[in-house]
């Protein structure tokens, strides 16, 4: 399912914590309330029962009860309808006034000498909170002790508390409603920079890929993400750029072949030739499919370079070995060109044979290429350190400029602008050889000056996991 959106989120958050404040706040303000109601009903009931407990103190005799009943009317007038059930040890009523029959709360409740009770007590028709104290000897006469039960009308007070819940639960809600209400309005503004930041990745396409966005512009907890997009955006736009450029160098490089080809093809159809002459042409012809083969060839490789190449059977080999096999592959072009071919130094290395032979061996090639007849390409094998390898590859010659020197292991870059075919290779060589070290997590660099170019490998000795290797990109 999809997941909740952010607004709807941070407004049910609000929501609920708005809701659990009001309603704690509400339940203490309802309960303050109902205390205060009970204490003024306690305080009501206290001074009754003082007043009869006083003048209970001065009866001491059967015969001054009765002067003292009618001193318990007078007690009573002027409370909420307060009523008064006095009896004795031997459980017959002493005094009962006008009211609720008060037995049946004596009866079931137990008041102890000296101990007072409060309790709400209803009947048919209203409710009362009642007060139970039982007086000693010395209270009252020197016969036994008698029991009051005072009870005071609460069904005003029960009726407010009721209207006044109703009246404070509905504020409450409506509050709860209204926050809501206006916490999903501030989300939604909140929200707002989101929004502009969407609304302005929509508009780029392959035609606007420089647009940024200012992290000052953009509210602090935003500020990364601007960075971030800013960063993914440069590198959509590098990658795009080197794509048009790609695609451009291919359609460039392929164009003269193809045009090599047609011309050629219409030149021996335009009258009738000899069979010499016939196979002279599809020779030339041949030449051309070879160069667009090895073009293709390594403009895959390079597809595939984009990923990270992956070096299949990784082992430790003989540096010098390996050069060795590839002096016998080119010695007999060098040899044409009256170029010597010296090698000094071992060194062993861990790394995938075929593709370190791809590379030392275009580099090779491109040295004798460019070395004068009668010199000498030297190739230079130490151990640098405890850690890596040297692989140095150095040739006599015409200097490379210093302002193409970092750009020379671009795909198709050449030094000539001119960009002409002269049978110089594809123009992906020192590209591929870049892309072969870097699996190797080595480096390459090149060095022209005092009439030499000298390309330098360096190798680890020992193989690199992914994981550092990502680390270490990352850092």
């Amino acid at each position: 399912m999809r997941p909740p959106s952010l607004t709807l989120r941070l407004t049910l958050l609000f929501s609920a914590t708005a809701a659990i404040i009001l309603a704690v706040f509400g339940w203490v303000i309802n309960r303050s309330t109902e205390k205060h109601f009970e204490a003024g009903d306690v305080a009501e009931l206290t001074v009754i029962a003082r007043a009869v407990e006083a003048a209970l103190s001065g009866a001491r005799s059967a015969d001054d009860l009765t002067s003292v009943e009618r001193r318990f009317a007078d007690i009573l007038v002027g409370h909420h309808r307060a009523s008064l059930y006095i009896f004795g040890q031997d459980k017959r009523p002493v005094y009962t006034s006008q009211g609720p029959n008060l037995s049946t709360v004596v009866r079931s409740s137990r008041a102890e000498a000296g101990n007072t009770y409060i309790r709400q007590w209803s009947d048919t028709d209203h409710s009362y909170r009642v007060l139970l104290r039982q007086l000693g000897k010395r209270s009252s006469t020197a016969s036994q002790p008698y029991t009051m039960a005072i009870a005071v009308q609460i069904d005003y007070h029960l009726r407010f508390l009721e209207h006044f819940r109703r009246t404070l639960w509905l504020m409450i809600g409506t509050s709860i409603g209204i926050m809501t209400l206006m916490g999903w309005i501030a989300v939604w503004q909140g929200n707002a920079p989101l929004r502009d930041i969407v609304a302005r990745i929509r508009r780029i396409s392959a035609n606007e890929l420089n647009t940024r966005l200012s992290p000052e512009a953009v509210p602090l907890e935003l500020s990364d993400l601007a960075v971030a997009f800013n960063g993914m955006l440069q590198r959509v736009d590098e990658a795009f750029r080197r794509l048009s450029d790609f695609n451009a160098d291919i359609a460039h490089e392929l164009r003269t072949p193809i045009t090599n080809l047609m011309t050629q093809t219409q030149v021996a159809l335009s009258r009738a030739r000899t069979i010499d002459e016939y196979r002279e042409i599809l020779y030339s012809n041949m030449e051309e499919y070879e160069c667009m083969a090895q073009m293709v060839s390594d403009m895959l490789f390079m597809a595939q370079a984009d990923n990270r190449p992956r070096m299949k059977n990784v082992a430790d080999l003989d540096l010098a070995k390996e050069v060795q096999v590839l002096f016998d592959y080119y010695d007999g072009w060098a040899e044409e060109r009256g170029v010597a071919l010296s090698l000094e130094g071992t060194a062993t290395a861990p790394a995938d044979r075929p593709m370190l032979q791809r590379a030392l061996g275009n580099l090779l090639s491109n040295a004798i290429r460019h070395t004068p007849t009668g010199e000498t390409v030297h190739v230079e094998l130490d151990a640098v350190n405890e850690d890596d390898v040297s692989i140095v590859i150095e040739n006599p010659g015409t200097e490379i400029p210093p302002e193409h020197i970092p750009k020379l292991f671009d795909r198709f870059y050449r030094i000539d602008p001119s960009r002409q075919r002269d049978g110089s290779g594809t123009g992906l060589g020192l590209a591929i050889v870049k892309s072969i070290v870097e699996a190797h997590d080595g480096t390459v660099n090149v060095v022209s000056a005092a009439g030499r170019t000298r390309f330098q490998i360096s190798l680890p000795k020992q193989p690199t996991s992914p994981a550092e290797t990502r680390q270490e990109r990352a850092a």
